[in-house]
């Protein structure tokens, strides 16, 4: 596969064209989700439960600047599960929040587009993604193509997302993306950029995904300290992967006091303009016991890391995985998986104590 050109990528991150002038949520009415527009936004109540879980089908999902999606689920809901059905982008460029720790799925096979407002206040873990549905044990799956027959609920967690070729793109332009302690962040679609942002997951896991052909996409859940569930992603040889960049100061920061992983796969992965992955023990944490997650890059012909800084500056391109001055405990790896071998890298990769 091809690198998007640096004229095409500038173009591309200004998507006026696809970005509608006024934003909207609408639903679709295959579940019992009710909106009600508030002095914030919109609030997003009832839809269909099925045990911890809580499912929503919308036809538009879009947040304007300065606005709102409240998903006002009870405490006690473990997982929302959203769709969007009407062939739109979302552009989400205010809040999103939920009550209580519930993890949010959000999947467009459209695409979604993070805009320079967009904020996450949530308890629990946040999976954005353009997969076409989310697969759970014994064949059910929550589609947003096919929508002939009601959807078949489930108590059961998520085993995967099911991609069609070509999906959506995600972007992040300029997004502060953040989410609890110890939860993940997981970004999985076609291409995937990320412009001038921020993705925040201390002690968790931040994950990027760029897939290009049809094939699923696993989903390992993994019990955290708290009740939520944290989910790793596998992705099969078989499904081809699509192009990740990193640019202009983006951020991935996964520091704490222990924990937090990175991964990223896709065909060609980059990480450019003073942009870095960062992992390790956080200034004056951790214990001798406190052990730090790997970075892992997993791409299908190369890895590109340029040189535009140094390691005393907060944004610095590369990918960082340490132990932090006053700090106690073990640094994670630093993987660099490139399936063809081609590594281009111009600045040193530190992984120390």
């Amino acid at each position: 596969m091809k690198l998007i050109s640096w004229s095409f990528l500038s173009l591309f991150f200004v998507p006026t064209s696809i970005v509608p002038a006024f934003a909207q949520i609408t639903t679709d009415g295959s579940t019992n989700t009710t909106l009600t527009p508030t002095d914030n936004g919109i609030r997003i109540d009832d839809g269909e439960r099925a045990g911890g879980n809580l499912f929503h089908s919308f036809g538009e999902f879009s947040v304007p600047t300065g606005s709102e999606a409240f998903f006002n689920n009870a405490n006690n809901i473990v997982n929302i599960f959203s769709r969007v059905t009407g062939g739109n982008i979302s552009n989400i460029d205010g809040l999103i929040r939920a009550n209580g720790g519930a993890n949010l799925f959000l999947i467009n096979p459209a695409g979604i587009l993070f805009g320079e407002g967009a904020r996450l206040d949530i308890g629990g873990s946040f999976y954005g993604s353009t997969a076409n549905s989310i697969l759970f044990p014994d064949g059910i799956e929550f589609s947003a193509i096919n929508l002939d027959n009601s959807p078949l609920l489930t108590i059961n967690a998520p085993i995967g997302l099911n991609f069609r070729d070509n999906p959506g793109l995600i972007a992040v332009n300029g997004s502060n993306l953040q989410v609890d302690n110890g939860q993940a962040l997981s970004l999985v679609g076609g291409d995937v950029f990320l412009d001038g942002a921020s993705l925040q997951a201390s002690g968790g896991r931040v994950e990027l995904g760029g897939v290009s052909s049809e094939g699923i996409v696993e989903l390992n859940i993994l019990q955290s300290e708290g009740t939520s569930e944290l989910a790793s992603l596998n992705f099969p040889t078989d499904v081809e992967g699509a192009e990740i960049y990193l640019i202009n100061g983006t951020l991935v920061n996964v520091v704490a006091e222990d924990g937090g992983s990175i991964a990223l796969n896709g065909s060609n992965v980059n990480l450019l303009r003073s942009s870095s992955l960062q992992a390790g023990i956080a200034e004056g944490q951790g214990t001798p016991s406190s052990q730090a997650g790997n970075i892992t890059i997993n791409a299908e012909n190369r890895v590109v890391i340029d040189g535009t800084g140094t390691f005393d500056s907060f944004l610095v391109t590369g990918a960082f995985n340490q132990v932090a001055d006053g700090a106690t405990g073990n640094a994670g790896n630093i993987e660099i998986n490139p399936s063809n071998g081609n590594v281009e890298v111009t600045q040193e990769l530190t992984n120390f104590r």
